[in-house]
């Protein structure tokens, strides 16, 4: 397991390779941001940017939404998958948004995760990118990446996952640390073909030695294959 200081190491190898680490949901505020995240379960960010520009420019707000027939918000977002449930939940969410906090986006975790299609991860996101609140979102990426590389144990739990990025991250630091984290997770350590070979961070990855079939004695790589 890694240390807080190798963690924190490791975080700061990642903003070399990806200096320029951020969400790249497209949005304009708040509440497309909260709109497009959503829209993002099991779903690519390059396909929800293909599919919310339309959405936004028909339904700009939390009212236009809520007003809208669901058959042309599911019309407008049917690439993506799950798009009729999520068509639903974005359309629920709008409603409340207007019932229960005068239309804005609330900014505090509880809230937004009592609003329809919104959970912990989504919850986080908004918090860190629309509001500058620290969080840390663990999604598919974040979670994989903290295995590798032995931040976190094997078996943890996404919740036990982010508590332990949490505790091991300065605070001012984890909404830089989540993009930089999924940056590496989705352009470099890939969940199939991770790039091992010549990956600045396999001296500290065990797994990734162990697929490499090396050991890293603190000065060197050697060979360990049978």
């Amino acid at each position: 397991m890694l240390n807080q200081a190798q963690t924190q190491q490791a975080l700061a190898i990642m903003g070399e390779m990806f200096p320029d680490a951020h969400g790249e949901l497209v949005h304009e505020n708040a509440f497309q941001l909260l709109i497009a995240v959503i829209l993002s379960a099991q779903a690519t960010d390059v396909g929800v940017n293909k599919a919310t520009p339309g959405l936004f420019a028909a339904y700009p707000t939390p009212q236009a939404l809520a007003q809208a027939p669901l058959e042309d918000i599911m019309a407008k977002i049917k690439t993506i998958g799950l798009y009729r449930n999520k068509s639903k939940n974005i359309k629920a969410c709008a409603e409340k948004l207007l019932t229960d906090f005068g239309g804005e986006v609330p900014r505090t975790r509880e809230a937004l995760m009592s609003l329809p299609g919104v959970g912990r991860k989504t919850a986080n996101v908004v918090l860190g990118d629309a509001f500058g609140v620290p969080a840390i979102a663990v999604d598919t990426h974040v979670e994989r990446v903290s295995k590798r590389l032995r931040i976190c144990k094997q078996k943890a739990s996404v919740l036990e996952v982010e508590e332990t990025l949490m505790k091991k991250l300065p605070k001012d630091s984890w909404v830089t640390a989540h993009h930089r984290i999924i940056f590496f997770g989705r352009y470099h350590c890939l969940a199939r073909s991770p790039k091992c070979q010549g990956c600045p961070l396999l001296f500290m990855c065990m797994d990734g030695q162990q697929r490499l079939q090396v050991r890293y004695d603190g000065e060197n790589f050697h060979s360990v294959a049978k």
